[in-house]
């Protein structure tokens, strides 16, 4: 149970609920697959798996869950060729044209018939609630993805204060100052790749992998005024990720020497292997979190 991407949230207000009463709550919104007349639908499920039951899994004060949605597949092209066909027929059949109102409901109703005749598509979004560090953390970068598990939590528990953490200083001219300087500060250390952005809703990107930084290449387009927006970093040697303007983390490893401690409690059982992952990620991310934010300032 790794994440790989990272959008942050803080609870603004402490959770008005204890682990058993959202356990109670997801149960209530249990993953539903999607009737055939219908073209998408989410629910809760168990975050180990089919085999298991508890829609909320707690480790050592995390907060673990899993939110399954299904999408019936249904491309344009199928669509708009089975109208251009329908409408087709109607104008030979009719000799008459069909006006852009008649299109639109022609398609409504060829939605509903291929419907039930579609494919569809599942995907899982987790995220945990670290209660007594007051964040919510979703294992996402798409803002999409982001807005369906927190609108899905927000039905389920009918409240939920949170909001992104706000730091003192700028993100973008913070990194983008660590790049001219060609190093981070304390414990972090500068990665292979980046994100460089001219100015402007036109201005010209630059993106950079594998690369070392603090080349001339780099330099260039910084003397040239384009900020950071992306940033590779490595923390104390246990994580590297790319930290992005808004403090989304994209591209989330945990080094050698963080995998290598779960070899010291080898077990066979599924279950004790993904709770021990859990909690060596939430636990790391616990501690790389505080440091993060006081490269920024601290939280405003």
């Amino acid at each position: 149970m790794w994440f790989k991407n990272l959008t942050l949230f803080r609870l603004v207000e402490p959770l008005a609920l204890t682990a058993e009463a959202l356990a109670a709550r997801l149960d209530q919104r249990a993953f539903q697959p999607c009737p055939s007349f219908q073209p998408s639908a989410a629910g809760w499920t168990p975050p180990l798996g089919r085999k298991a039951r508890d829609r909320l899994h707690t480790v050592a004060g995390y907060w673990l869950m899993c939110l399954r949605t299904e999408e019936k597949l249904l491309p344009p092209i199928v669509v708009n060729q089975a109208l251009a066909e329908r409408i087709a027929l109607i104008e030979d059949d009719q000799q008459r044209p069909v006006r852009r109102r008649e299109k639109l409901e022609l398609r409504d109703q060829l939605v509903q018939e291929l419907l039930p005749r579609a494919l569809t598509r599942s995907r899982l979004g987790y995220a945990y609630l670290d209660v007594a560090g007051n964040w919510l953390i979703v294992d996402s970068a798409s803002s999409r993805g982001v807005e369906e598990f927190t609108g899905a939590l927000r039905d389920a528990i009918d409240s939920l204060p949170i909001a992104p953490p706000q730091v003192r200083q700028s993100v973008s001219a913070t990194m983008t100052a660590w790049l001219t300087e060609g190093q981070a500060p304390g414990e972090f250390m500068l990665g292979d790749n980046c994100e460089l952005r001219e100015g402007g809703d036109d201005g010209g990107v630059v993106r950079c992998r594998g690369q070392d930084l603090t080349g001339d290449e780099i330099r260039a387009h910084l003397a040239a005024g384009k900020q950071v927006t992306q940033l590779g970093l490595v923390w104390n040697d246990r994580l590297a990720f790319v930290l992005d303007e808004a403090l989304v983390i994209r591209r989330l490893q945990f080094l050698d020497v963080v995998r290598e401690s779960l070899q010291e409690d080898a077990t066979d059982s599924a279950e004790a292997v993904f709770d021990a992952e859990f909690a060596l990620m939430t636990g790391e991310l616990a501690l790389l979190l505080p440091h993060l934010l006081e490269l920024f300032g601290g939280e405003a």
